[in-house]
């Protein structure tokens, strides 16, 4: 009996074993599914978030410029405070507060409410993110697990902003706008439960927390952005529009002092002495400026001129999601290996501006059709170019700066959304201003106007991404820094493809 006993013990072991690490990344992947499924699921319900709460077209897109401009000006501080205080306690806090805001917003009796929750979700996800993609690369240190789960990771990257298009869909239009928040809520405490039985703390480590620097970086790119958003409504010589803009240049400069006598910056300043690097991120930045005008202006097109159901607009971008992750796996399996880093973004982006462009002919009588070809060449073209902007961003930086280097280049992308989603509407906002609003056929009109002067801007912001990469990316040196990057780059490479 014991010799028996023997050999059946470790399989039984390992099975366990293998079951509770299934679990955590089960855990994990739906912390991210959460959080990129969150930027997109509340565009399916603008139309009737803003009826609800009577928010006007400008001011609408602070639902989503809230959430982002809190992720992004909070996520180098999330990876920070999980370095210093331990992932497993930053991922719950994280997870916890993101809960707690989905709920907050589900309830809000009025506009100032839900964009406080807004916010407040976007500063948990900033916090619990980091540290889940932290958690996946410690439980999965063997090359053919960590591949698998890396696989998994990237399927619920790409496909969780689709996921989130169609289901927001079907709860705006099968139960309320309000269920696009609350749906978090279950999840959310299932995954706090889980985490806190399933995941073992990492230990932290002395230092200190650069909290002036990510206030003023945040609060200086939120009153930028609050200052074009107000141009919309008010005008560009409106007083508080001038004083936003002075308020967030003084605040984005002290950040810059800041940064440079900091003991421990958030954003160590030696990231930006490259210069290919630093053309991949003015890049990003213009690019995710151009596409989350796209979403945001096609997402009320849909609805409000074609009169699409909110569960009809969530498939319509599916085109535009299955583009991007077939041309993202080409990119990634062997088109920047044959071709170079540069080549392959200089393209990628350049069809991507010829989708957008398309979108500039938009008019009251248009279909579906007239959509289709320009959205399926917007995604086609980001995925063929993504895999080597990021591997730019990164290639070349030390070890240890790999957390803010990482961080960094998700910032630029939510920054980028949220600065480029104000000044489009302020472009909207001034274009559809001067149209008499005396039927629904009237506001049709003026509504195309605008999003077709938008998505001129739109066109603009993605061409100078083109620009940027042929003016300041060497295409020899690009080639093979992408090819020689280190292990943790290639790895975060496979997540964002």
């Amino acid at each position: 009996m014991p010799p028996t006993a023997t050999l059946i013990a470790p399989p039984a072991a390992a099975t366990a074993r293998s079951t509770r690490r299934g679990l955590v990344l089960a855990v994990i992947l739906a912390v991210q599914l959460m959080v990129v499924l969150d930027a997109t699921i509340v565009n399916i319900a603008l139309p009737d978030i803003g009826s609800a709460l009577h928010l006007s077209p400008a001011n609408l897109s602070w639902v989503i410029t809230a959430y982002t401009l809190a992720f992004g000006g909070f996520l180098l501080l999330g990876a920070r405070a999980g370095d210093l205080l331990g992932r497993r306690r930053v991922f719950i806090a994280g997870i916890s507060i993101f809960t707690a805001a989905s709920f907050l917003g589900g309830i809000a009796p009025w506009s100032g409410w839900l964009l406080a929750a807004r916010a407040l979700q976007g500063v948990g996800g900033a916090f619990a993110a980091p540290s889940a993609l932290a958690l996946l690369m410690i439980m999965f240190r063997d090359g053919q697990e960590r591949v698998r789960a890396i696989g998994w990771y990237t399927a619920v990257s790409i496909g969780g902003g689709a996921i989130g298009l169609i289901l927001g869909g079907l709860l705006t239009q099968w139960a309320s706008w309000r269920w696009v928040l609350f749906v978090n809520v279950p999840i959310g405490i299932v995954v706090i439960a889980l985490s806190r039985r399933l995941i073992t703390e990492t230990p932290g480590r002395n230092g200190h927390f650069d909290v002036r620097g990510a206030l003023t970086s945040t609060i200086g790119v939120a009153a930028l952005a609050y200052a074009f958003v107000r141009a919309a409504a008010s005008g560009w010589g409106d007083t508080l529009t001038v004083a936003a803009f002075v308020v967030g240049a003084v605040l984005l400069a002290t950040f810059v002092v800041l940064e440079r006598r900091a003991m421990e910056p958030i954003t160590p300043l030696r990231l930006f002495a490259d210069r290919s690097r630093n053309a991949s991120y003015v890049a990003r930045l213009f690019l995710t400026a151009g596409m989350f005008g796209m979403f945001f202006f096609l997402t009320q097109f849909l609805q409000e001129v074609l009169h699409y159901s909110p569960i009809k607009t969530g498939l319509g971008f599916l085109p535009f999601t299955v583009a991007l992750f077939v041309t993202s796996q080409l990119s990634a399996r062997g088109l920047v290996q044959r071709f170079g880093a540069k080549p392959v973004m200089v393209f990628g982006f350049s069809v991507s501006t010829i989708g957008m462009l398309l979108l500039t002919q938009l008019s009251a009588s248009s279909s579906y059709l007239s959509l289709l070809a320009p959205v399926m060449l917007f995604g086609a073209g980001n995925g063929l170019a993504f895999v080597p902007l990021t591997s730019t961003s990164l290639a070349g930086v030390r070890e240890e700066d790999a957390g803010a280097a990482s961080g960094l280049v998700n910032v630029m992308q939510q920054l980028g959304g949220a600065l480029g989603l104000a000044v489009l509407v302020s472009v909207f906002g001034t274009a559809a201003r001067g149209v008499a609003l005396q039927s629904v056929a009237a506001a049709q009109r003026a509504f195309v106007l605008g999003a077709d002067h938008a998505f001129i801007a739109g066109t603009v912001f993605v061409s100078a991404t083109v620009v940027v990469l042929v003016v300041a990316i060497r295409g020899r040196r690009a080639a093979a820094r992408a090819a020689s990057v280190p292990a943790w780059v290639r790895d975060l490479d496979a997540i964002e493809s």
